[in-house]
């Protein structure tokens, strides 16, 4: 928790990012946290956050949340090196299985995740069902 705010102001810089209201607020962080407290990380440059991934499981199925790297700092091996952490931390609790959902427009992230190696799934679909409609998605238009 001690990262919150400049982890925020990441999320923040990034255009077309999706910050929920309550879920991405200081309270819905710390209450992921809490539930999962070994499996996020936060990559730094010269004391500056310049990525970070919220990582947690159910106890069956990993899943990785806001996954971002500054735009000046992508393409050296950070988001990976992340992306490798949590994955380690997942297994060390007995998680075999990880995924993610990356929203259709974002070219950049979903590169990243076929060069990595992750497995688009097409034979599936995906459903959300909300459940507090205060619980609002913004979009960063920077």
């Amino acid at each position: 928790m001690e990262d919150y705010e400049k982890v925020y102001a990441l999320w923040m810089s990034i255009k077309g990012f999706g910050i929920r209201s309550i879920d991405d607020s200081k309270a819905g962080v710390e209450r992921f946290l809490i539930r999962n407290p070994s499996t996020s990380v936060v990559a730094e440059s010269e004391g500056k956050i310049v990525g970070a991934i919220l990582c947690g499981h159910d106890g069956r199925r990993g899943c990785f949340y806001h996954v971002c790297v500054h735009e000046d700092y992508r393409k050296h091996g950070i988001g990976r090196e992340m992306a490798v952490f949590a994955m380690k931390a997942l297994q060390a609790e007995q998680i075999n299985k990880v995924s993610l959902i990356a929203f259709t427009n974002n070219e950049v992230g979903n590169r990243f995740w076929k060069s990595a190696g992750w497995k688009f799934r097409e034979d599936l679909n995906y459903y959300d069902f909300t459940l507090n409609e205060e619980n609002i998605t913004r979009f960063n238009q920077i």
